[in-house]
């Protein structure tokens, strides 16, 4: 029995001194840590909904061009947009078509055959196709740039905490005289403690970051891909009248 439960024993007797030692640590690195620990909950929640928002964004954008191009009609697709609420693509689509149907019912377009008129009806369309993927464009990212924030200034704050803990470490020696491990241990280590909460927080954050702009990307180019295949389609549907 012995063998099984000192482990256990000398595990509780770390935490606890690592606790202790965390609350016996200087006013600076307890906010510096505090900090840290905030900004690490802070990008893991972005994580999460950034996570499954650009899964489903991708999903249901993926599902919608199965039945835009599969269907042949385009008043019966947008009927169906409301299916795909989360989809960058969808919204876009609902843009052009509904700038179309303004066009086509108050006669802008002009005559068959192009000319003029047919560029000022594909510029308008253009113009709302574009506007409503930076609209959605946007409201993927917002909040992703929390996550470069933090990867770019996280080691920075963790280094100060560092700074900060050996500066109090060296006042001690000053102060007793010595340097003994008794002396400027607790200081070393809440200097330690900061940089490795400063990198905890750093690491995920610049992977998700870069993660999530890989991803957006990829959505990006499938809304202007899908936006210039949709202008083509409004200029055969002018061109025949």
């Amino acid at each position: 029995m012995i063998p099984m439960t000192a482990p256990l024993i000398g595990l509780g007797a770390t935490s606890g001194s690592t606790l202790s030692l965390l609350m016996d640590a200087d006013a600076i690195v307890q906010l510096v840590l505090l900090i840290l620990v905030g900004m690490s909950v802070a990008c893991w929640v972005i994580i999460i909904a950034k996570a499954k928002l650009i899964k489903e964004a991708t999903r249901q954008s993926q599902d919608f061009l199965e039945l835009f191009w599969g269907s042949r009609r385009l008043d019966h697709v947008y009927e169906e947009c409301g299916n795909y609420p989360e989809s960058p693509i969808a919204e876009v689509f609902k843009a052009g078509y509904v700038e179309l149907n303004k066009l086509s019912s108050s006669g802008n377009a002009g005559a068959p055959g192009g000319g003029a008129p047919l560029l000022g009806a594909t510029e308008n369309v253009d113009r709302s196709l574009r506007r409503a993927s930076t609209v959605e464009l946007t409201t993927l990212e917002h909040r992703i740039s929390f996550l470069a924030t933090t990867g770019a200034t996280a080691p920075f704050i963790g280094l100060f905490g560092t700074v900060w803990g050996i500066l109090r470490a060296f006042q001690r020696i000053g102060v007793e005289g010595s340097a003994s491990i008794e002396v400027v241990g607790p200081d070393i280590a809440h200097a330690l403690i900061a940089t490795a909460v400063g990198l905890a927080a750093a690491i995920p954050a610049v992977m998700a970051y870069n993660y999530f702009n890989t991803r957006l990307r990829v959505l990006s180019s499938e809304m202007e891909n899908f936006s210039s295949d949709f202008l083509n389609i409004v200029k055969r549907h002018f061109r025949t009248g």
